[in-house]
């Protein structure tokens, strides 16, 4: 545990001097300071607009969240549980969540118009298909052991489902939850560049309008702190559930 630690300070102090370097070669019209940049973070830390545009945007990813969660596993537990199923739609699935989601942006703003039904939906087309395809692969990963269980018990598809299946599936669904809400995270921001008139995601393309670099820098900065804590939080749920809680 010490050493990992070590080995992540070494790399955040390594990453900072690589930042700083780059900022003497090509000087502040380019890119701020890693102290500038900093600093002007912990300052939007303490404005109330940008506590507005980050209640804007947890609250678009929040719901993009559940629904991508929920809908995920739905469609993941149907399509492991069934096999034939499963074999035609696992080449479709496959196809849709490689397809760049910013070519659908136009489909979503003519269907959901601006605002955060258009941000939630961007959200959830990024995240749901990881879902689904994680909990379909780790439900027919399952030991047949359990099918033949589920079988002799005579439970029903969705009682299959709730008491052996995903029980015994939860850490690989776990590992697409949390692949699925960093993509919804994503999604969601990309939704806000676009199409939004509050969120981090407008705030950012705000300050590239006027070319605000060290607001960029900050803004991109809380952005990566709030994605890597958020990850590094399902991260730890998923490695208790492994290791038996």
């Amino acid at each position: 545990m010490k050493s990992s630690r070590f080995d992540y300070l070494v790399f955040v102090a390594g990453l900072l001097v690589l930042w700083q370097l780059v900022y003497w070669a090509v000087g502040a019209d380019v890119l701020s300071s890693p102290f500038a940049t900093i600093a002007r973070a912990l300052e939007l830390l303490q404005t109330e607009a940008f506590w507005v545009h980050a209640k804007a945007t947890t609250s678009a990813f929040a719901i993009a969240s559940v629904i991508s969660i929920a809908g995920g596993i739905v469609i993941g537990l149907w399509l492991g549980l069934r096999r034939f199923a499963g074999d035609v739609a696992s080449p479709i699935l496959g196809s849709l969540y490689s397809i760049p989601k910013i070519t659908l942006y136009p489909l979503i703003l003519l269907i959901f118009g601006l605002g955060i039904s258009a941000k939630i939906a961007f959200g959830v087309i990024h995240g749901i298909f990881p879902v689904a395809i994680f909990t379909m692969n780790a439900v027919r990963n399952v030991a047949p052991v359990y099918h033949r269980t589920a079988h002799i018990m005579r439970l029903s598809p969705v009682q299959s489902a709730a008491t052996i299946m995903t029980p015994a599936a939860l850490p690989e669904i776990l590992a697409g939850i949390r692949v699925g809400i960093a993509l919804t995270l994503l999604g969601t921001l990309i939704g806000e560049l676009f199409a939004s008139t509050s969120g981090i995601g407008f705030a950012l393309v705000r300050a590239m309008g006027i070319h605000a670099v060290t607001d960029i820098l900050a803004l991109t900065l809380l952005i990566f702190v709030f994605a890597a804590s958020l990850n590094a939080s399902l991260h730890l749920v998923e490695r208790w559930v492994r290791h038996g809680g």
